[in-house]
């Protein structure tokens, strides 16, 4: 799961990686995702004043799963939901979706109010398949 929400706290983006999700256990099925990602907001918020670093790490866990959390100049925050502590596959996911992310805002076609392309899904999907 990643998405940079916005100030009113409603994700712009979202998805989920079908290749982690075969290996997680059966009663984590109905776990809702968006309200785990939803209450870290609150410690992602209280973290991003108290560093300068744009990735925060691990920001909050739940049961078997950890919230690490992405902050960019503008305050969009990109959120991940994962099952397995891989700090360095995190890090580099967040880094090449922040650049991605990027390259969206700066095309001069893209609306902000706008649905996220195709294009900028496929190329989450993708980092996920990577570094997951």
């Amino acid at each position: 799961f990643w998405g940079p929400p916005t100030k009113k706290k409603k994700p712009i983006y979202q998805a989920e990686f079908p290749e982690a999700r075969s290996q997680r256990r059966e009663d984590t099925l109905h776990l809702n995702q968006l309200t785990v990602i939803h209450a870290a907001l609150d410690m992602v918020d209280e973290l991003v004043w108290g560093t300068q670093a744009m990735y925060l790490k691990q920001v909050d866990r739940f049961n078997d799963f950890y919230v690490s959390a992405f902050v960019t100049a503008s305050h969009a925050r990109f959120m991940l939901l994962h099952d397995a502590r891989n700090e360095d596959g995190v890090k580099q996911f967040f880094t090449d979706a922040y650049e991605a992310y990027v390259r969206l805002l700066m095309n001069p076609f893209f609306d902000s109010g706008a649905k996220v392309p195709a294009s900028f899904d496929q190329r989450i999907r993708l980092l996920g398949k990577k570094h997951f």
